[in-house]
C-alpha cells in the first residue's frame, strides 16, 4: 500500500536564486497541489534546504519564513548535519522528490539519495550529474545540447524561470510620473561597502545633470534600510573617497496618484543626499513591477542583472576596482583569495590586473547571448563618468529602446515556471491523485 503522504523539497543556495526561482516555484505548486502548510491537511508537503554558499547572506532563511510558503526551513549551517542524519531532524515522508534550484548540483544529488527521493535539476546552462537525475529541466537548447544522447530522453526544455518575471511585473501598480533611474548597489557587504557611497555620488552628479531624474533603489530582502545608511555615511571608510556625505533618512514624499492603484512608493522611506537628491526606498516584494517602469538601471554584477535583463530594463553594470574591498563579493578562487586576512593585501594588486586582462564577460545577459549586449563599466572608474554616460544614454531614447528590445529577445517566453511545476507534479508518487 502506498504511503499516504510525499515531500517536495526545493534546494538552493543564494538571494538570487531564492527569490527569482524558488519563490516562484513554489506559488506555482500551491496553485498546481494541495501542499501543507497552506492546506493543513495535504498528502504533500514543500519543504526548502539552504546549501552553504559564499555568495549567500545569511539572512536567506528568514527571508524564506517570511513567505510562509514551506512547511519546514532548513538554513544553510544546517545542511551538513541534516545530509548525515536527515531523520533525526524531521519526520520524512518514505517517498518525494527533490529539486535542484541553486547552489552545487551535487548536493542535491547526495540528498535525494540519502531521503531515497527522486530528483529534478534545473540546469542553466549544463546538467552535471544526469546518471542520477530522474529528470532534467534544461533553460534552453544549449544546456539540453550538453548531454550524452543516452541521458537526453531525460531531458525537457522549460525556459527560462526569469522569463516568467515580465508577466508578473505588468500586474503591479505604476510608479509616479518622472524619468526613473534604479539604483542596485547589491545585497553583500562587500558590494554594498562600495555600491553605496559609489551610486549615491553617482546620483547626485546625474541629478545635476538631468534635474528630472528621480531615483529609486529597491531593498534588497537580506539587507535592511539600516545597513543602507551605515554603508552610506562616515562608519564606512570607502565613503571618504566620494563627496555625497552622510544621507539622512525621510518619509517618502506623497505620490500623485494617476489611478485607483496605489503607488508602491506610497507610505515608503528615501535617503536624500547632502546636496538635495532623494532616493526612493522600495522596501515591499517583489520589485519587479517598480524595476520594470525604470528608464535604465545602475547595478553592480550579480543575480540582479538577470533580473533587470528579463525584465527588459537597460542597464550600465559598474565594477568599481579602485578598492580592494570589491574583490571580496567575486566568485570562485579570486574571492576566496581575497577574503584571506594576509594574502588580500599582498595579492590585492596583482590580482585585479590580472583578473582585469582574464575576465569574461560579467552580466547575465552578456553571459546568455556571448556577446556585450549592455555595458560593463569595469576598473578606476569615477561616479562623474558613470553620470555622464547615463546621462548620454537618458538623452537618446531611441538607443534606450534599442537595447531594451535586445534584453526581450534575450529574455524568452514565459512560461517556464509552469512547465517546470509540471515536471514535479510528474515525480510524484500515486497519491497525487488522492
Amino acid at each position: 500500500m502506498p504511503d499516504s503522504t510525499a515531500a517536495i523539497t526545493l534546494v538552493c543556495n543564494g538571494p538570487g536564486e531564492l527569490t527569482t526561482w524558488v519563490r516562484p516555484l513554489a506559488r506555482r505548486l500551491h496553485e498546481l497541489l494541495p501542499l501543507r502548510p497552506l492546506v493543513p491537511d495535504a498528502p504533500f508537503s514543500l519543504r526548502l534546504v539552504l546549501v552553504p554558499c559564499p555568495n549567500a547572506t545569511g539572512a536567506e532563511h528568514g527571508v524564506a519564513e517570511g513567505w510562509q510558503l514551506f512547511e519546514r526551513i532548513w538554513p544553510a549551517h544546517r545542511f551538513w548535519g541534516l545530509l548525515l542524519r536527515p531523520r533525526r531532524h524531521a519526520a520524512w515522508p518514505r517517498q518525494g522528490v527533490v529539486v535542484f534550484l541553486g547552489g552545487d548540483q551535487f548536493w542535491t544529488v547526495l540528498l535525494s539519495a540519502r531521503l531515497g527521493y527522486r530528483h529534478l535539476t534545473y540546469a542553466e546552462w549544463v546538467a552535471r550529474w544526469p546518471r542520477w537525475n530522474d529528470r532534467i529541466a534544461a533553460m534552453g537548447p544549449a544546456a539540453a545540447d550538453r548531454l550524452k544522447p543516452r541521458w537526453r530522453q531525460r531531458c525537457t526544455v522549460v525556459g527560462d524561470l526569469m522569463a516568467d518575471l515580465s508577466a508578473q511585473a505588468r500586474d503591479e501598480a505604476p510608479l509616479p510620473p518622472g524619468e526613473w533611474v534604479a539604483l542596485l548597489p547589491g545585497s553583500k557587504r562587500a558590494k554594498l561597502q562600495v555600491g553605496m557611497p559609489f551610486l549615491l555620488d553617482t546620483a547626485d552628479r546625474l541629478a545635476a545633470l538631468r534635474p528630472g531624474c528621480r531615483f529609486l533603489l529597491p531593498v534588497a530582502p537580506t539587507t535592511s534600510v539600516q545597513e543602507l545608511l551605515a554603508y552610506a555615511g562616515p562608519a564606512n571608510p570607502i565613503q571618504q573617497h566620494y563627496g555625497t556625505g552622510e544621507p539622512r533618512l525621510e518619509r517618502a514624499l506623497p505620490a500623485p496618484g494617476s489611478g485607483t492603484a496605489p503607488s508602491p512608493l506610497a507610505g515608503g522611506r528615501a535617503l536624500v543626499t547632502p546636496a538635495g537628491t532623494r532616493i526612493d526606498l522600495l522596501e515591499t516584494h517583489p520589485v519587479h513591477g517598480a524595476l520594470s517602469q525604470c528608464r535604465l538601471a545602475l547595478t553592480t554584477v550579480g543575480a540582479n542583472t538577470a533580473e533587470l535583463g528579463a525584465l527588459g530594463v537597460p542597464m550600465l553594470v559598474l565594477v568599481p576596482t579602485q578598492h580592494l574591498a570589491v574583490m571580496q563579493a567575486w566568485d570562485g578562487g579570486i574571492g576566496l583569495l581575497a577574503r584571506l586576512p594576509i594574502l588580500r593585501w599582498l595579492l590585492g594588486v596583482a590580482l585585479t590586473a590580472w583578473r582585469m586582462r582574464q575576465r569574461g564577460f560579467l552580466a547575465w545577459p552578456n553571459i546568455s547571448a556571448g556577446r556585450l549586449v549592455v555595458p560593463e563599466r569595469v576598473g578606476a572608474i569615477t561616479p562623474a563618468e558613470i553620470a555622464a554616460e547615463a546621462a548620454d544614454w537618458l538623452d537618446h531614447p531611441a538607443q534606450l529602446a534599442g537595447l531594451r528590445d535586445d534584453l526581450r529577445s534575450l529574455r524568452g517566453q514565459p512560461g517556464a515556471v509552469a512547465s517546470l511545476a509540471e515536471l514535479v507534479r510528474g515525480l510524484l508518487p500515486p497519491i497525487s491523485a488522492a
